[in-house]
This record gives C-alpha cells, sequence and structure tokens, in this order.
C-alpha cells in the first residue's frame, strides 16, 4: 500500500491548524536500521515536520496561556509533542521529537529530506527561510508514502562572501571551526549579554537572508532565555 498524494495534503491541512508544515521526507533504504514505526516494525518512511518563520508563535501562546504557571518545564516541546502526536494519531504514524533519548539524527534527516547544509553557525540555510526555521519532529510510516521529490537547492552561504554570522557576536563565539558554547553561554546570563537575551543571537540576525521570516524579539527572547536555563 502507498499513501496517495492526498495523505500528505491532508496532514498539511492539520498542521496549519498551529501554524506547523511539513517539511519534506525520505524513505529509509532497505538495508538501513530504521527506527520503529507505530506498531514496532521498522519504519519504511519519515516525514518531518517543522516552521516556517514564527507561524506556529500565536497557537503556541494560546496553548501556554492555559496551563498552570511553571508547571511545564520544556513548554514548546510539551506542546509541539502534543499537537504532532494528534496528527500522528489521525494518520496511523508514530510521531518522534528531536529531543528524544537517545537522540535520533533529526539534522542528518532534514538535509535528506531538504538538501540542505548547515550554516556557519550549524544551523540548515533554507533557500527561501534563511536560518528563521525549526524541525518540531516526524511522522513515522510503517507503509509506503507519496514523497515529492526535493529540489536541489543553491547553498546561500556558498555566495555569501562577507559572512557578517561570523563577525556579530561580541565574544566570537562562531568561527569556520567551531562554537564556542562556554564564551557564548557566559557571555548571554552576563551583564553585557541584554541585547542577545532581548533580541536573539547577534550572529544569526546579521545573516541577511530569509529576512521576512525572522522571528520576532519576543519569540527569539524565549529561545534565549530556554538557552540561558541550560
Amino acid at each position: 500500500m502507498i499513501f496517495s498524494r492526498g495523505t500528505i495534503e491532508g496532514i498539511a491541512v492539520a498542521l496549519a491548524a498551529h501554524g506547523l508544515i511539513p517539511r519534506g521526507g525520505f524513505r529509509f533504504a532497505s538495508d538501513e536500521a530504521a527506527p520503529a514505526g507505530l506498531s514496532g516494525a521498522p519504519a519504511k518512511c519519515a516525514l518531518l515536520v517543522g516552521q516556517a518563520g514564527a507561524a506556529p508563535w500565536p497557537h503556541f501562546q494560546r496553548w501556554l496561556a492555559g496551563q498552570p504557571p511553571q508547571a511545564i518545564a520544556n513548554p514548546l516541546d510539551t506542546w509541539s509533542r502534543a499537537v504532532i502526536g494528534a496528527v500522528a494519531q489521525e494518520f496511523g504514524a508514530r510521531m518522534v521529537s528531536p529531543s528524544d533519548r537517545p537522540y535520533l539524527p533529526f539534522q542528518q534527516w532534514a538535509m535528506r529530506a531538504e538538501r540542505l547544509k548547515p550554516s556557519p553557525l550549524g544551523v540548515l540555510m533554507h533557500p527561501q527561510y534563511g536560518l528563521w526555521h525549526a524541525y518540531r519532529g516526524a511522522l513515522l510510516f510503517e507503509e509506503e508514502i507519496f514523497l515529492p521529490e526535493p529540489h536541489q537547492t543553491i547553498h546561500l552561504c556558498d555566495t555569501c562572501a562577507d559572512k557578517p554570522c561570523l563577525k556579530s557576536c561580541p565574544v566570537d563565539a562562531y568561527s569556520e571551526q567551531r562554537f564556542g558554547h562556554h564564551a557564548c553561554l557566559s557571555h548571554v546570563r552576563g551583564p553585557r549579554g541584554e541585547p542577545c537575551r532581548a533580541g536573539g543571537c547577534l550572529d544569526r540576525n546579521a545573516c541577511p537572508y530569509g529576512a521576512a521570516y525572522r522571528y520576532p524579539p519576543e519569540v527569539q527572547a524565549f529561545h534565549m532565555a530556554a538557552f540561558a536555563r541550560l
């Protein structure tokens, strides 16, 4: 059995009610150690779910307003699991999350599904969304589903000579070779880190691509606060 194009369209409609979108998919090779599907048998296909820009934010905020104060340690992850899990149940799939332990190779899956490559910041560069997108989960199917072939894309970072994303951080946390996690975290938590806490990573905001999808300051502040608690 192969689920038709209508299955993907139905999933897209269900996700759109929460500001989420399908983010491409792929078929596991016959000799690949695929994760389990809904029944425990190896999955045949994966369909990634995520966002472009901050479209889920108002949906998430409405949900969060109905939760007891400080009752959820990771509210965005909890919301994503609930929403994507309900869609998975509706379409006979198993939902998995980037935060599941042991970790699943979500970045490799995304590169496989959408043919994207990492930016110097590690975030995958999208030809339309720039750095302003995310993956919130995946649906694993034990049956074949219709999956459009991903388009070959230009890696925008290869066309960017100035690399402003490597020149805006006050503590030079990012370089071509590494991410200075300790330096970044210390700065964000310290007295000089207020611009980062209020408006997000300065290096990420310096990237000129996908500006129309840039997260608003309150969304970036939310993510930065989550990072600073690590």
